[in-house]
């Protein structure tokens, strides 16, 4: 019996994490949607790379970072080795797993690596049409290597935050707050696309290249985020936890309607008409929303989570782009960062054991971490390696200027 659940249970993991891993397609359609043509290439290439990154320096380090055995400051800064030696050999207690595994450490890792990349992904939306590749992807190597899995080992693990009762079920703040604040720090340095900004300070819109194909990412975001979150239950070998991953699915699925139509509403009512972009994002914020705690609220509770989140997602995006300035083609920071304080912060109303002080603390820590982090690491790359496109690259697109094929090369 205890052989069939654990072979259970590694499926399930092996499977969760399969779906998760699908969102990287989704971000890259969602992502190369929402440019401009002359950038798609870029973009796809960007999240080629980044996911092969991710999963390379989580081997290499990350995944013995955030699941230590020991620290150099206990709680804080966990101890540096390799997890390069991962293998069938390793029994699970080899690499300190908070938590009692009922699966396989190789399932767990597969299921903790494409996590990573989410958090990567988020920081190349951001950046989209004019960060150059090649300091991209030495920011994708730090980021990944280090900044995500030191802020993860103090959440999940068992660091100070979640010995002090923070709480975050799938990572609202561990992985999409974590991403947006490091496609903050780098969009401080970066500066926005050319032609955003009017002297006068006004907004310009520059359109994205395809909005089914955008749509298409959102589509497989939603698919995804069912592993993204009811995988992270762990098990799903007793009846408790089968109930308990439903409960996470139809949530999951709730939230993510809400987010819709929160956006919708809020286009509609102040515009008069119904904003497919802001639906596209008002579905991933109402998913980031639901994220931090998707097995305590009802269906109708998901709904409502869903629904506040993609209404403060449609006011972020304009007020970052109006007021602050800064140039998010795709809305990550808005609806994985804004939103994700936002998932994070009502957990408390859901969840009678979590502090909403603690939620407070998790928040600044890893938004605060991540962004101080990622702004120096932006610095230095950028002190050796200039990580801007100059404005003729990007007049002429970075499809012909850093990779020599432009994906729609018939309507030239």
């Amino acid at each position: 019996m205890e052989e069939i659940k654990f072979s259970l249970d590694t499926f399930y993991a092996l499977m969760s994490g399969a779906l998760v891993m699908w969102m990287a397609a989704g971000f890259t359609m969602l992502e190369a949607g929402l440019v401009q043509k002359k950038d798609v290439s870029e973009i796809v290439t960007k999240n080629l790379g980044l996911y092969s990154i991710a999963c390379i320096m989580y081997l290499v380090c990350g995944f013995i970072l955030m699941y230590p055995g020991g620290a150099i400051i206990d709680g804080i800064l966990p101890s540096i080795g390799t997890s390069l030696g991962l293998s069938t050999s390793l029994p699970n207690e080899d690499i300190g797993i908070p938590y009692g595994m009922d699966y396989s450490q190789q399932a767990d890792f597969f299921f903790q690596v494409v996590f990573v990349a989410t958090a990567m992904s988020i920081v190349s939306g951001a950046v989209a049409g004019r960060m150059k590749l090649l300091p991209f992807f030495l920011f994708a190597i730090i980021l990944t290597g280090f900044i995500y899995p030191i802020q993860g080992y103090w959440n999940w693990g068992g660091g100070w935050l979640s010995a002090g009762g923070y709480s975050d079920y799938a990572g609202s703040g561990t992985v999409h707050l974590c991403g947006a604040a490091a496609a903050l720090a780098v969009v401080t340095v970066l500066g926005p696309r050319k032609g955003k900004y009017s002297a006068d300070g006004s907004s310009n819109a520059m359109p994205g290249s395809n909005i089914p194909m955008a749509a298409l990412g959102a589509w497989i975001l939603w698919l995804g985020w069912f592993g993204f979150n009811g995988g992270s239950e762990l098990v799903v070998s007793s009846e408790a936890s089968a109930i308990a991953v439903s409960q996470v699915f139809l949530n999951t699925n709730m939230a993510a309607a809400g987010g819709v139509v929160g956006a919708l509403l809020m286009s509609l009512i102040l515009t008069g008409k119904m904003d497919v972009t802001m639906a596209i994002n008002g579905a991933i914020a109402g998913l980031v929303a639901i994220t931090a705690g998707p097995s305590a609220p009802t269906a109708g509770a998901a709904v409502l989570i869903g629904l506040i989140g993609g209404i403060i997602v449609y006011y972020s995006i304009l007020f970052f782009e109006q007021r602050l300035k800064i140039d998010d083609p795709v809305g990550a920071i808005s609806a994985h960062g804004i939103v994700g304080i936002f998932g994070v912060m009502v957990v408390p109303f859901t969840n009678s054991d979590a502090s909403f002080l603690w939620q407070l603390y998790g928040v600044i820590a890893i938004a605060g971490f991540t962004y101080i982090a990622s702004l120096g690491v932006t610095y230095a790359i950028n002190s050796f390696m200039p990580i801007r496109a100059t404005d003729e690259e990007q007049m002429i697109g970075l499809d012909a200027t850093e990779i020599g094929v432009e994906a729609y090369p018939e309507f030239d």
